[in-house]
């Protein structure tokens, strides 16, 4: 590997800036590779068929398997979403579709597996469930270039069952979602959640295990306490990314241990 390009999404959270100098460190103790930042993915390589190929990867309903809405209203909405990606969301795009979009949409010479691009997104995206003919959200998909959805990182891991039902009378009492420190106090367990000040630090994790998979074929651990398990649930999330130790000792020896452990929540 010859770089790493991180992508900005700047109607995040996502520090992307921070999230470069820690994966140069953890790169530092293995392959030595720069890590790059660029603006906003859908800026860097727009193509005039983009808007076109988000249509086509919309999904439709949570138990259809087939995507796709290219109506003219569709379309120029994929449009104004890409000039202001602020008035986007609500929308569920077939992560792989998005990723095949995205590989297209770059020059030949960027396609290069001597350099990982990935593209951390303000939209959610999600991969079918053969098993239960339904779609899953995804926090990232891997690959060229790896998607990283901040959306995802509080709509896919499951939350404590409390949480839902918490929202949901809250909603129908309000007409809106609870803050967070109303969920945070009437719900056991931890959790991430929209805009929350975490989400940099969990970033982290995610970059790093697209960037493993690159270099070494496998981007998740078993061990539950290292940045590179792949955790279903929101507590699982916590213990993985933000709590000691960093990564378990097969991780550590390729990627080093920060310089100040992230505090525990």
């Amino acid at each position: 590997m010859d770089r790493v390009v991180l992508y900005r999404a700047p109607t995040t959270e996502a520090g992307i800036d921070e999230t470069a100098d820690w994966l140069e460190e953890r790169l530092a103790s293995s392959v030595d590779a720069p890590v790059v930042v660029r603006d906003r993915f859908l800026d860097v390589h727009r193509t005039d068929e983009l808007a076109e190929r988000l249509a086509e990867a919309r999904v439709r309903s949570p138990y259809d398997r087939e995507t796709g809405n290219t109506m003219l209203g569709t379309v120029r909405y994929e449009e104004r979403v890409l000039e202001s990606p602020d008035r986007g969301g609500g929308v569920l795009y077939d992560g792989l579709q998005v990723q095949r979009a995205l590989n297209e949409a770059m020059i030949p010479d960027e396609r290069v597996l001597e350099t990982l691009h990935v593209a951390i997104l303000d939209r959610a995206i999600g991969t079918w469930g053969e098993h239960d003919g339904r779609w899953h959200k995804r926090v990232n998909v891997l690959g060229q270039p790896a998607l990283v959805s901040v959306p995802g990182l509080y709509e896919a891991p499951a939350k404590p069952e409390r949480y839902y039902k918490e929202k949901q009378q809250h909603a129908l009492l309000s007409g809106d979602s609870p803050p967070r420190e109303v969920l945070e106090n009437r719900v056991e367990g931890e959790f991430l959640i929209e805009d929350d000040p975490r989400t940099t630090e969990v970033v982290k994790g995610y970059v790093l295990q697209a960037m493993n998979y690159l270099l070494n074929g496998t981007p998740f651990c078993d061990d539950p306490r290292c940045r590179l398990f792949n955790a279903h649930r929101h507590e699982g999330v916590i213990e993985a990314q933000l709590r000691e130790p960093t990564f378990c000792p097969e991780h550590a020896e390729l990627y080093g241990r920060d310089r100040t452990e992230p505090a525990s929540e």
